[in-house]
């Protein structure tokens, strides 16, 4: 029998379930696999313009679940790439950040001003969100030419881009050099289901991260290290990670069918993806749920 494929996504969940061998006492055969391939991350996410989380599920991932944004996972779903889990989400804390000499201290500052986000990406979505608050959309200025999260990281230290959109680890690194986090854009997170896993191996992948979520939640200073694990070797020796907090959090609550079709929604308002390209974002053909 092939084992379960778990691609992590920049979270302490799987780290901690793997640590306290919680995979192994629900009996799950399983492997560990990066979506990116090998090799340092830093290179890995410094990919061409427009090319983000929905273009990986798109192409197809070598793994039977890992986690986008629920923006992106729901699009995917409706347009026939993968499955969303509906058993459950996360929240991941997210913001928008400067370097500390920037004269942008409000978020009405970053009226036109190129913000780096990964394109059909939590940050593409969760910036407009935060942003659209206190300007219009034709004043919210993105720039998808800087990669995915570590790239955008990389390019925020060097000084190459004026403000980027960073979540979990980068979010809390970036506080730890005293950037300035203009504006808040937590997000949700949702998981997404490639081929036919067993439904018994999502139970008992979801049974371990419960478990984990748990331990995390009563001692997130135990587990921080883990961040490690999935950063660019150039930033390793800098990360104080004592100092940073738990991250994305699992809620063990279902992603509805009003939810589904309200961010359905709001994202065709917004004109994110061109016209017939959403899939007819119906939510019974795009979850997979377990719940009895």
């Amino acid at each position: 029998m092939s084992k379960f494929v778990i691609s992590p996504h920049f979270r302490l969940q799987e780290w901690v379930a793997e640590e306290k061998g919680y995979f192994k006492t629900e009996g799950l055969e399983y492997e560990f696999r990066d979506n990116y391939g090998p090799g340092d991350v830093g290179k890995k996410h410094a990919t061409p313009n427009k090319i983000g989380a929905y273009q990986s599920i798109e192409q197809g991932r070598a793994c039977d679940v890992s986690g986008a944004c629920h923006w992106t996972v729901n699009v995917a779903a409706s347009t026939g790439h993968g499955k969303l889990y509906a058993d459950a989400y996360s929240v991941a804390p997210c913001g928008v950040f400067v370097p500390p000499e920037s004269d942008i201290k409000h978020p009405s500052d970053l009226k036109g001003v190129p913000i780096s986000v990964g394109y059909q990406s939590g940050s593409h979505y969760s910036t407009i969100q935060g942003l659209e608050q206190y300007m219009s959309l034709d004043d919210i200025k993105l720039s998808f030419a800087d990669g995915l999260l570590f790239s955008r990281l990389e390019r925020l230290i060097d000084r190459k881009v004026p403000a980027a959109s960073l979540f979990s680890g980068p979010y809390y690194f970036l506080e730890q050099l005293g950037f300035r986090k203009v504006i808040d854009t937590t997000f949700m997170m949702a998981t997404s289901i490639s081929g036919n896993p067993e439904p018994e191996d999502l139970r008992k992948y979801f049974r371990a991260l419960r478990r984990a979520q748990r331990d995390i939640d009563l001692r997130p200073e135990l587990y921080t290290h883990y961040y490690k694990n999935e950063f660019p070797a150039r930033f390793l020796d800098q990360m104080d990670v004592r100092r940073w907090g738990p991250g994305e959090r699992i809620v063990f609550e279902p992603y509805t069918k009003e939810v589904f079709e309200e961010s359905f929604r709001w994202i065709a308002e917004r004109k994110i993806f061109s016209e017939g390209d959403m899939g007819p974002g119906k939510y019974e053909d795009s979850v997979i749920s377990l719940a009895a």
